[in-house]
């Protein structure tokens, strides 16, 4: 069998060499050709193109750099025909997927798709076209099955792949990785501000400003895998701010709290049981376009998944010092910290069983 896969950005990278640990383990004859990155990479198949190439973040600049996007949309078919896969399975992604999975009906090839677009977020219109385009949709979020059965499209929730992703390490000793990582024995605060350019520059530095405010913890930058060192170089100017690169989950694991941007990180943070403050900010353009086309009362997963508020979000003007000060100052006090840990557990109650990667592959190979 030959299988097609294309994913994007670090968290597709992740959940895509998982699907493919688990389609090798259940058929090691498999053959696989990949969009996607290093992690993808590490457990086999052939690499085409690394995400890193085409991680462009915001209407303004997914409009500048339209021209690339086409002629990678142009390639993508021309492997795709080439190489002629037995199916072809996409990872979220949907700017970039949709239009190719348009154009893989007309070809006549199946496709899955794991991890759904985001349509219960914005532009519902699109179901129709997923509907039209998708032979199989496994989706990973309880709340998404549902949203597709009230569009009369019946849909496969597999549970969330973090899950075993987090759930099979082993443990970390808290003063042996600090030592290991010339961390003072201060307790930790994690920084987790993203893997674009973009959004690291607009929020680290407002998340920095905290160093000098709780000057009895050690604040560590969690780099992401997409950027090298020198891009975070600039920002490391405080003796309490320490920097760690491709070590997020070890990090994560022994944090007393942490500054998230939105997104996948947001849930790995609360499935660690770590107290966060979820931020999040963008252009004034972006801002005002994405505030009209997003339906929901929560941007990050946590606060989706659970239905309320479990977790702070500071979002476009509301990220700022003095906002960060205080949320950061009410996550730090026992009493909230108890309420947000049994919200934890309720959390991942919600998420399902363990083995979603596995639950994929095996329906993807039947």
């Amino acid at each position: 069998m030959k299988y097609y896969i294309i994913s994007g950005e670090a968290s597709g990278d992740l959940h895509g060499s998982n699907l493919m640990k688990a389609l090798f383990e259940q058929n090691p004859k498999v053959e696989v050709r990949f969009w996607g990155g290093d992690l993808m990479q590490q457990v086999g198949g052939t690499l085409v193109k690394h995400y890193k190439e085409r991680a462009f973040m915001g209407f303004a600049e997914v409009v500048k750099n339209i021209p690339t996007i086409l002629g990678f949309i142009k390639f993508c078919k021309e492997d795709i025909l080439k190489f002629n896969p037995d199916k072809i399975i996409f990872i979220d992604n949907s700017g970039f997927n949709l239009p190719i999975a348009k154009w893989a009906k007309t070809h006549n090839f199946k496709t899955a798709y794991y991890i759904s677009p985001q349509v219960w977020a914005s532009r519902s219109g699109r179901v129709k076209a997923i509907k039209r385009d998708i032979d199989e949709m496994y989706v990973i979020l309880p709340f998404v099955k549902d949203f597709y059965k009230k569009h009369n499209y019946d849909v496969t929730f597999v549970g969330h792949p973090l899950l075993d992703a987090i759930s099979g390490r082993p443990l970390i000793n808290e003063h042996q990785f600090k030592e290991e990582n010339k961390l003072s024995t201060k307790p930790i605060i994690a920084l987790l501000p993203g893997s674009r350019k973009q959004e690291i520059k607009k929020l680290l530095a407002v998340m920095l400003k905290m160093a000098d405010k709780f000057t009895d913890y050690q604040f560590v930058i969690a780099g992401a895998p997409s950027q090298d060192f020198e891009f975070y170089k600039p920002f490391i100017l405080k003796d309490n701010v320490k920097f760690l690169s491709n070590k997020t989950y070890d990090l994560l694991s022994v944090s007393q709290a942490a500054i998230v941007t939105s997104g996948t990180a947001t849930l790995e943070t609360a499935l660690f049981k770590v107290p966060e403050i979820v931020c999040y900010k963008t252009s004034w353009l972006s801002y005002q376009i994405g505030k009209r086309l997003i339906n929901l009362k929560f941007i990050s997963l946590v606060n989706l998944i659970m239905d309320k508020e479990v977790v702070k979000e500071l979002i476009q003007d509301d990220f700022n010092e003095k906002n960060l000060e205080i949320e950061l100052n009410k996550i730090l006090d026992d009493t909230n910290r108890k309420r947000l840990f049994l919200d934890y557990f309720e959390l991942e109650k919600k998420l399902g069983g363990k083995g979603a990667s596995k639950k994929v592959a095996q329906l993807i190979l039947k």
